[in-house]
């Protein structure tokens, strides 16, 4: 899905949002799966990473290909 999202986004962009729906993916897993139960900083982290995911795709002037 990540080649098929190269076509359209710039690398940065869609290299952010995958790494940040991998990382709240797994934390999902992990809770739901493993019975993990992320700690203050986890979640915090986790914020940060989704707000800033959340920035770059809303308000970035980046250009597409070509």
């Amino acid at each position: 899905m990540l080649a098929q999202a190269l076509r359209t986004l710039p690398i940065g962009i869609a290299y952010a949002t995958w790494g940040g729906l991998g990382i709240i993916l797994t934390t999902v897993i992990g809770v739901l799966v493993f019975k993990q139960k992320p700690d203050m900083a986890a979640i915090v982290g986790i914020a940060l990473i989704v707000i800033g995911v959340v920035v770059i795709n809303g308000f970035s002037k980046m250009s597409g290909h070509g």
